[in-house]
């Protein structure tokens, strides 16, 4: 290096972003996650397309977050998987926070978010990109065979369900993919600690390795084995 030349500091790289009309569909749709951290979603599974295996999603709800991994599927030639029971989790039911009565089947009487994510993902013109598994988490784990490139933990928030999707499908994240979860808020004060749990028991396992954080969602790659 000459006197008076600075060091080489390489431009960095931004951050994949999705098209104006994939991110105006995420907003249009029905959920709880903020853009930022949709954004911030958005990048992990773009990354994590890169391993050419699924990624999938646990808690559907009505679509908002995977329309964002179905276009990051699409453009690598990969395939999204989402998983819900379309019931709602526990803080969506009726007296509850989080209760919306539009997505209530009144001939069941029950909550069915099926309708408004297919409707979301037919809007996104995404529908041929996403497989959609109808079923409980655990239970669905429990029968999955394949590698995973990205494991995104967005269910439900109590620690028997966030440990639940966590044990059974972390085991199923490939070398180097991308463990997700959401809703990670470390003051109480802020939400429900499970999915924090999740995070932590992630780290103290010694599988995982934290990559990045944005407001309440946590970006880990596995380096290792184990759970």
């Amino acid at each position: 290096m000459t006197a008076g030349t600075a060091p080489y500091e390489p431009t960095p790289t931004a951050a994949p972003t999705p098209s104006p009309e994939v991110l105006a569909a995420f907003e249009g749709a029905k959920g709880f996650m903020p853009t930022g951290e949709g954004l911030a979603l958005y990048a992990a599974a773009t990354e994590a397309a890169a391993l050419r295996l699924p990624l999938l999603e646990v808690g559907t709800y009505c679509g908002r977050s995977t329309i964002l991994l179905a276009d990051a599927a699409r453009a690598a030639g990969v395939t999204a998987l989402t998983v819900d029971h379309h019931r709602g989790s526990e803080e969506q039911q009726p007296g509850w926070e989080y209760h919306d009565p539009s997505v209530v089947d009144p001939e069941v009487g029950r909550m069915d978010t099926l309708p408004s994510f297919r409707r979301a993902l037919h809007a996104a013109g995404l529908e041929d990109h996403v497989v959609a598994i109808v079923g409980r988490s655990p239970q669905v784990a429990a029968v999955w065979g394949g590698p995973l490139g990205l494991v995104f933990i967005d269910g439900g928030h109590t620690d028997e369900h966030a440990n639940g999707d966590y044990e059974g499908w972390a085991p199923h994240l490939a070398e180097g993919g991308l463990l997700v979860v959401h809703d990670v808020f470390p003051d109480p004060a802020h939400g429900g600690q499970a999915p924090y749990r999740v995070w932590r028991r992630a780290l103290a396992s010694g599988a995982f390795a934290e990559v990045s954080e944005y407001e309440s969602l946590r970006v880990l790659r596995r380096t290792g084995a184990g759970t």
